[in-house]
């Protein structure tokens, strides 16, 4: 059996090691990371070129099944893996890991829509991890921000006033209270990634009474099936040899 997993995320590399040896794993990295933590077995980097890209490599490589454990925003290659599966008639399966409870946070459906509300409740000195990709709608908002990402955002897409921190989690409570008061941080700006890697943030700015906005996750293409543990993903394979 020969399986596609769409990856670069720690589930997908937890994945990867339970199948291995008795299931041959591809990993499929998009190669936005530079130095990126590698799984076992063969890897490839690089997107596929669109949805006829992803179709050509699918048939050529003989790929019995499909496994999408990317970003919980990385929604482009998932609705293209959905499509082209479909069409192939491939197993397909999407592990998402579970979404943060929201809480006392400003739930939002855009970066668009988290820039509007900074706005709109005047916060001054805010703490923005959407990543690199995120910090275009917060371009023109008259605020301070302390930009976190792994890699460098483009610099036409930053706000005038701004630090950037590049850092890579995990994180833990103490760090991120820290930084929160040393930055006389007023509002916390972030994804529902979900996971424990950054979520000390959330019970930090919870503590210093720091508000929280954050921007809801994108739909998954209707009809999927979908688990949430690596156990349970690895079963599903497992039924398939």
């Amino acid at each position: 059996m020969k399986v596609l997993l769409l990856g670069g995320t720690g589930e997908a590399r937890a994945l990867a090691a339970a199948l291995h040896p008795e299931v041959e794993v591809i990993s499929s990295l998009a190669g936005r990371v530079p130095d990126p933590a590698l799984p076992v077995g063969p890897v490839r980097i690089g997107g596929f070129g669109g949805v006829d890209g992803m179709r050509q490599w699918l048939v050529a490589e003989r790929v019995d099944a499909v496994v999408d454990a990317t970003h919980p925003f990385a929604a482009t290659i998932t609705a293209h893996a959905a499509q082209v599966c479909a069409e192939l008639g491939l197993p397909y399966l999407i592990l998402a890991r579970p979404a943060w409870a929201p809480g006392s946070a400003i739930v939002v459906g855009s970066d668009t829509e988290a820039a509007e509300t900074v706005t709109a409740n005047g916060y001054s000195r805010v703490f923005l991890t959407t990543g690199r990709s995120g910090t275009r709608a917060f371009k023109d908002v008259d605020a301070w921000f302390l930009i976190r990402a792994v890699t460098p955002p483009d610099p036409d897409t930053l706000p005038a006033d701004h630090d950037l921190l590049l850092s890579r989690g995990p994180y833990d409570y103490d760090g991120e209270l820290a930084l929160l008061r040393e930055h006389r941080i007023d509002a916390l700006v972030t994804k529902n990634s979900g996971g424990a890697m950054t979520e000390p943030k959330l019970r930090a700015a919870e503590a210093a009474g720091v508000p929280v906005v954050m921007v809801d996750r994108p739909p998954l293409p209707p009809g999927v099936h979908t688990v949430t543990t690596v156990d349970e993903a690895a079963g599903w394979v497992r039924v398939r040899r």
